[in-house]
């Protein structure tokens, strides 16, 4: 490999780096429940008497499906609307906030199509440009809304498996969609991510990480507002 590829991989190495880490992690969180998940999964039908399932059958089951499905929906549903609300909500002190003292920030001004690095969106404008403006949130709200149904077929066909092998009647989705044990999964979530971000917004108001965008500068009273 040529020096000039050699550095051109660093550079999208350190450019990407936070992006990269956490795919990572990602990846082996994933696989990590994916089997440990199969060795639980494999449990219960044994308890029951039926037969093991394969890596590939277990990836297309119930459990899995909910068991991942319910933890992206809260955390698609909790930045969704954490982009949404810091548009028009504040936390004083709080480097997650915009300042509610000190007017229009840069992110409030409208689009100069005229800058020759705008994104093309931005330069078409029209209704284009109106829905770039709010495009981070549509993706994460379609994001929530695709991981919440995905979530309730899988916990309905998780639950009809228990159901059957119990002997009693499976629930058609409709009919799930109404089950305290879908809403249960989905509020226990829910909250959890909520209580991070309410420990994020007031934390960040009276304790620093040297280093860090998402923390005030240390020396920065705690009355600041934003980065």
């Amino acid at each position: 490999m040529c020096k000039s590829s050699i550095g051109a991989m660093k550079n999208f190495m350190r450019n990407n780096s936070l992006s990269l880490v956490f795919i990572l992690f990602f990846l082996l969180s994933l696989s990590g429940q994916v089997i440990t998940g199969l060795k639980e999964h494999n449990q219960f039908l044994e308890e029951h008497g039926q037969p093991q399932v394969s890596i590939g059958a277990y990836l297309r089951s119930g459990h899995f499906v909910q068991a991942t499905m319910e933890n992206w929906e809260s955390e698609f549903f909790q930045m969704a609307l954490f982009v949404l609300l810091t548009t028009f909500l504040y936390q004083k002190g709080s480097s997650e906030s915009k300042d509610p003292e000190g007017g229009e920030e840069e992110v409030d001004r409208e689009p100069d199509a005229s800058k020759p690095d705008a994104p093309w969106p931005v330069k078409k404008g029209g209704w284009v440009l109106g829905l770039y403006k709010h495009s981070l949130f549509l993706a994460l709200f379609l994001l929530f809304l695709i991981t919440f149904y995905l979530h309730l077929k899988g916990s309905q066909m998780d639950y009809n498996e228990e159901q059957l092998l119990k002997g009693k009647p499976a629930e058609s989705l409709g009919e799930f969609f109404m089950n305290s044990k879908f809403w249960f999964e989905s509020f226990q979530n829910w909250q959890s991510e909520f209580l991070s971000v309410f420990s994020l917004a007031v934390l960040s108001i009276f304790l620093r990480q040297k280093g860090s965008p998402q923390s005030k500068p240390v020396d920065a009273p705690h009355s600041q507002t934003g980065e």
